[in-house]
């Protein structure tokens, strides 16, 4: 008997053995092989392709349900809202309204209405807070600093693709970095949001 069961044993483990590991069973019970199941897991993991105006409706909706006002959407929402609201304003020196408005209160109206950052009014202590950064590191609402004159100085805050909005004696608008006069007067940049 002990044999007959040894014998048994040892026909089961070599069934056991002979069983094709390439194969599994899912849950409604169908056979794949290996070949079959890596095809079904890369079809899973292949996501939909979505154009960039999807792609843009899903960052404003991720945006909406979380309160992280820094990512580059609501930023660059909140910027343009702000110039839309200030883009008719000439400028007038020591001016912080709609009547006339300079370069310094244009940046501290801006943190403290759409950030809710409070920054020193003039441009001399502005250039003080925050963290220097290089220009080459300038992202979404940093400040950018211009030396103007010996002792005037100007700011404005970066947009990006290398324009920076300001309250120039032209009025609020924007400007390329790389525009020859800035270029030139071109001092540092801070950056206030993390």
């Amino acid at each position: 008997m002990i044999k007959n069961n040894i014998f048994l044993l040892s026909l089961a483990f070599l069934l056991v053995a002979c069983v094709d590991n390439n194969t599994y069973v899912n849950s409604d019970k169908t056979i794949y092989n290996n070949a079959q199941k890596h095809s079904a897991k890369i079809e899973e993991k292949n996501e939909p392709i979505i154009t960039p105006e999807e792609y843009k409706q899903m960052l404003r909706e991720q945006s909406a349900t979380t309160e992280d006002t820094s990512t580059a959407v609501d930023m660059n929402e909140a910027l343009m809202d702000f110039y839309d609201e200030w883009k008719s304003v000439k400028y007038k020196y020591g001016g912080n309204s709609k009547t006339g408005i300079d370069c310094s209160a244009f940046i501290q109206r801006i943190y403290k209405e759409k950030f809710d950052v409070n920054i020193p009014r003039t441009t001399r202590t502005q250039v003080k807070v925050g963290k220097k950064i290089k220009r080459s590191e300038l992202e979404m609402g940093d400040l950018v600093f211009f030396k103007t004159g010996v002792r005037d100085r100007h700011v404005g805050i970066y947009m990006g693709d290398g324009s920076f909005m300001h309250a120039s004696i032209k009025g609020v608008k924007f400007t390329k970095l790389d525009k020859s006069y800035y270029k030139r007067k071109y001092w540092t940049s801070r950056r206030i949001l993390n």
